[in-house]
Order: C-alpha cells, then structure tokens, then sequence
C-alpha cells in the first residue's frame, strides 16, 4: 500500500467487525481500550507509525479510547462521534448504514450557483440539521440552489463559529452528528440543492486537540493567528497529509458533500515539491472519475493570487474556484465611508467597477495598508473561478459589534449592493439573512470548557481590533451565552414589511440571475463598465439578449445618458427603488433606446433588457 494512502477512522468490515488504524510514530506502545466492555488490546505497530487492528463482536456505539505507552489514554485523533465532547471517549460509528436515496444526483457546476452561506446553530431556533432542513422549503422559494455550510467538525463546547475543530472527522454532537449531517445532504440532493462544506486545514483548535500526543501535527515552524499550523512539508508530514487527504474523501465520498470551500488557504504552510492543495485536487479528480459526479473545491485566501485556482500545468494548485475579497471590500468603503484597517484601500467608485470587471483591485499595483504591491492578474482565469459577496460571516462577525450592512448603511443602500452583486459577472454568495433585511448582529462566539481560554480569546481580540486602528469598545464577550443568542436569525418575516421588501426584492433578483441568458453565467469578457464619479453603468451580453444595469452610489439622485451602443426597446425588468416600504418610488422610465437619458433614484439600481421574462 502507498504509505501515503491509508485509512485512519474506523471502517466496519462488515456488522460487527471493525477496523481500527492509528498514525502514532510517537507511541511506543498502543492499546486500543473498549470502555464499553472494559477490555483492552494491543495493536500491531505498522510501518510508517501507523498502528492497525481488527475486532470482531464490537457494534456501533461502543465507546473507545488509545491506550498510550501504558500511561495515559485519549480519544481518537479520527474519531467519527464525540458525544460527550472533545476530553470524551469516542464513539465506534458505522459511516455505510445510511441508506442513500440520491443516486441520480450529478451535483451542480460551481458556475450556475447561488451560494448560500449559513451556521448551523443560529441559523433556527433548533440550531441543528434537523432546523435547517424546515427551512429548505424556504431557501427554494428564494432561488437558491447551493448552501455552504460553516464547519461542522466536533470543536470544544456548544457554541463556535467551527473554526476551532479539533476531531475533523467527527461532526458535531450538538448539530446532529454524521447521521444527521446525511440526512440532511441527501434531502438537499432530494430537493436539487447541493451542499458545500467549510473545512479547516490550516490548524486544529486550541482545547481538546490530542493529535500532538500521537504524532507530528504540528509543524513547529511556523503558526497561523489562530494556532500552530499543521505540518505538511517537515519530517513525519507523509502521516499528516495522509490525515488530511482521508477527510477530504470521507466528506465527499461518505458524506456525498459536493464541495469544500477550504478556509484560510493563505495560513497552510507547504514548500514541498507538491503543495497538499494541489494533491487534495488531485485526489478529488480522480475521486471523481470513480463516483462519476463533480466535486468543487472553493478556496478562501488573502493573498490576490490565482496559483491557487490555476491549473496543474500551469504551474497552480488546480482548485476551482477562490473567494474574491475585493469586490466585498469596495462596496463596503465606497457605501460605509469606513477606512480602517484594509479599507484604507478602497472607497473610490472606480475600484468598485474594477473589482467588477476583473475580480482582483489589487492585481500587481501597491497596496497602502499593506506598504508593498500586491496581488497578481486575473486576466487569464474564467470570471465562474470567482465567488463574491456583499457580506459572509467574517465580514460581520469580525466587526466589535457584528453589525450587518443594512446596519451600517440603510435599507435603500442594502438594496443597491445586493442588485451590484446579482448583476457583476461572477459567481454570487449570500450569508444568511441578508435575503430578508435581518438585522441582528452575527458576532463572534465561544464555549471553550477552559475558563483561562475564554478570557485569553476575549483579550486576543481586543489587542486584534487596536492593532487594526479601531477604537476598542465595550466587548461583547465571546463565550457568554447571550453573545450567541443575539447572534441568531430573527425570521418573522411576514410580520415585518421591511423584511418583506426585501426577501421579494432577492427573489427577483435571483430570478433574474437564473433566467437572463445575459447574468446567466459568469463571463468577464462580454461586460463592458463605465462610471461617472458614483454612478456606475454596466452591460453585459450574450449573443444577441443584452442587460444594462445602471446604479447609482450617490446620495442625490443622478442623470444620465443611456450609452448609444444599447439596441432601442429595452424594457426595465427591476428598480430597487421601486421595493419600498413608504414614501420611495422610481423615476427611471420603463422603456428605454439608446442615447436616451434617464433618471435614477439615489442609492438605487435600474435593470434592463431586450429580454423579456
């Protein structure tokens, strides 16, 4: 067997069988202990500091630990369940007893989507799989066809982003676990919604992470802002990015999950021959081959750089896809007035039409608030190999107070930034509840079991705001329960005309995203953007069916010349001025040709076409 290629959580030969593997080179000793029945084995030690064995007469449920030199026992670093927490045994869990009823589904080019991102444990009052599913329903009405879920690996408490995960393989007692992880995937498939899971490999979180005790996670070089990264390039990485490339195929192939949007790829350190985001692609591809389906890979990264969705030949990592700050960046600033930390960047309308064309403002020209050039081209990358977002849950949840943008801006200014993001040439991502005008904060959440490390978090993000030029305010404090508890939707949709508006607003818009063969699918290259100080006006094409989409950043109401290349005839299909709770309407004329002017209500933005719906 390739030293590289080998399992590590248990895989049940057949129903009481069980196959257990264990990287541990620095173990001398290693005895599986069954704490169900109160026995223990001896593993066999393997090569490469793998331990494997093979137990008969041990079912589903059973709880285990490793015994480790005959001196102290800790759960498994592959665990599948932790139903009593992170110091906890594990649970021996059957990953192909599931019966899945999603045969036929070949998932969704990443280029048709409409992302849409959620946390599981505040997106319903229930804060599990099961809440997410009464919302399914919901999220069809409202044209989305792909949901990408924050992590879900077993991190320590009850309350967490998931970005402290420290049991990759293990889903979230308080979610739902693996069983409800896929019921809930395999209704998605049921109802044609695929599903795009967040994961974590740039570092494990910070209590209850037992893998250093087994072997050589930790690089000891180099750290992330959020712990010691993992080790892929130094002595003993062959176990680790075996570790990681195991997870990665037990999400896609056992957990039928039809992507992975890969946090932090800027903070996963690798100067080896071939970078571990490029053998993850590979092993996708070839994965894909066998199951005959497609799974995307989305990175997220901080660096402008496209090595990352490049291809393999090209000399990049070969991922699918990567989120694009700037175009988030530029509406914020321009709408916000905000120039702290890396907005000092941006403001100017002409960013904001350049992040439009082009993905990457910062694409080789110098930075201010990173003092050197930065970035590199996109000219060469398709405009589907880019996600983009008026708002996800860094964005707000990393603000003092996570306030929304319709909180820091107002309705009408909420309403232009989501029809730019509709209209803009790549692939569209919403965090949730933006669709309905909720405003509740999403902030930043905690429930380490360690008082100590609570407090050090709470501090650790004081001294982060100061060092970004915020003025630190009363904190909210990450790990009380009421922090999470402000942080969750507020729904009541119906009851609120506002909230109304809006959600009616996002339907047409998606509407209108889905079904113009013009905002159908991302392409840079059929656009053409002009902009006249903070009125931006943008057409886009395909074959003959046109869209024009002019929006208006100002705070006065602007006039302007349609551009004479637009054909005579085209109709206006939406004015978000037109969504309005009192005292707003329209002014722009509901047919339009070519050289003709037109008037566009402030903070607003008309759409038309030579296409009717």
């Amino acid at each position: 067997m390739n030293k590289i290629q080998r399992p590590v959580f248990p895989v049940f030969q057949d129903r009481d069988t069980c196959e257990f593997n264990l990287w541990a080179p620095k173990a001398k000793e290693i005895k599986f202990l069954n704490i169900s029945a109160g026995e223990e084995v001896l593993m066999e030690k393997q090569e490469f500091g793998y331990w494997q064995t093979v137990l008969e007469n041990i079912p589903p449920g059973t709880r285990y630990k490793y015994l480790v030199n005959s001196a102290q026992s800790y759960p498994d670093p592959a665990s599948l369940s932790q139903p009593d927490g992170v110091h906890g045994a594990s649970e021996i869990i059957n990953l192909y007893d599931f019966v899945w009823t999603d045969g036929k589904w070949k998932n969704i080019p990443l280029r048709e989507m409409i992302l849409y991102e959620l946390h599981t444990g505040t997106f319903t009052p229930s804060g599990n799989f099961r809440g997410i599913l009464g919302k399914l329903e919901y999220l069809k009405e409202l044209g989305i066809n792909a949901i990408e879920l924050m992590p879900v690996a077993q991190f320590s408490g009850g309350r967490n982003w998931g970005y402290d995960g420290v049991f990759l393989f293990a889903v979230h007692d308080t979610y739902g676990g693996a069983r409800g992880l896929m019921e809930f995937v395999n209704e998605c498939h049921r109802q044609g919604m695929a599903v795009i899971l967040d994961v974590v490999y740039n570092h494990l979180g910070p209590e209850g992470n037992y893998a250093p005790v087994y072997g050589y996670y930790d690089c000891g070089r180099n750290s992330t802002p959020w712990g010691n990264s993992m080790n892929f390039d130094g002595p003993y990485s062959d176990g680790v990015r075996n570790f990681l490339i195991q997870n990665v195929l037990m999400w896609c192939r056992d957990f039928h999950m039809d992507g992975l949007r890969i946090d932090a790829v800027h903070a996963i350190y690798d100067f080896g021959a071939k970078h571990i985001l490029q053998e993850l692609a590979q092993n996708l591809k070839q994965l894909s081959l066998e199951m005959g389906k497609s799974y995307h890979t989305i990175a997220e990264s901080n660096l402008n750089d496209v090595k990352y969705i490049s291809t393999f030949e090209e000399g990049g990592y070969g991922l699918d896809a990567q989120w694009s700050d700037d175009f988030h960046h530029s509406v914020h600033a321009l709408t916000t007035g905000e120039r702290t930390g890396y907005y000092v960047d941006f403001g100017e309308p002409w960013q904001l039409a350049k992040s439009m064309e082009e993905a990457f403002v910062f694409d080789g020209v110098y930075s201010e608030f990173r003092k050197k050039t930065f970035g590199n081209s996109t000219k060469r990358n398709d405009a589907g190999q880019f996600v983009i977002f008026s708002q996800n849950h860094d964005q707000t949840g990393n603000r003092q107070q996570g306030e929304r943008l319709i909180s820091l801006t107002d309705f009408e200014t909420a309403k232009l930034v989501s029809g730019t993001l509709f209209v803009s040439p790549y692939v569209p991502m919403l965090f949730m509840g933006e669709e309905y005008a909720e405003r509740n904060p999403f902030l930043y959440f905690v429930s380490h079991l360690d008082p100590e490390l609570n407090q050090r978090v709470k501090e650790g993000r004081e001294k982060e705001f100061r060092e970004l030029g915020h003025e630190v305010a009363e904190m909210n404090d990450p790990s009380l329960p009421e922090t999470f508890k402000r942080s969750m939707l507020s729904w009541n949709i119906d009851q609120n005309p506002e909230k109304r508006q809006m959600f009616a607003y996002y339907k047409d818009l998606i509407n209108l995203r889905k079904n113009l063969p013009a905002l159908q699918l991302p392409d840079k290259k059929n656009l053409r953007i002009s902009h006249q100080d903070k009125l931006i006006i943008m057409e886009r094409w395909q074959d003959q069916d046109i869209v024009l989409a002019v929006m208006n950043y100002d705070h006065r109401d602007r006039h302007t010349v349609i551009p004479k290349e637009s054909p005579s005839d085209m109709v206006k299909l939406i004015d978000s001025a037109d969504y309005r709770t009192e005292g707003r309407e329209s002014r722009s004329p509901d047919k339009i040709s070519g050289n003709e002017p037109i008037t566009v209500r402030e903070k607003s933005i008309v759409i038309y076409s030579n296409t009717k719906l």
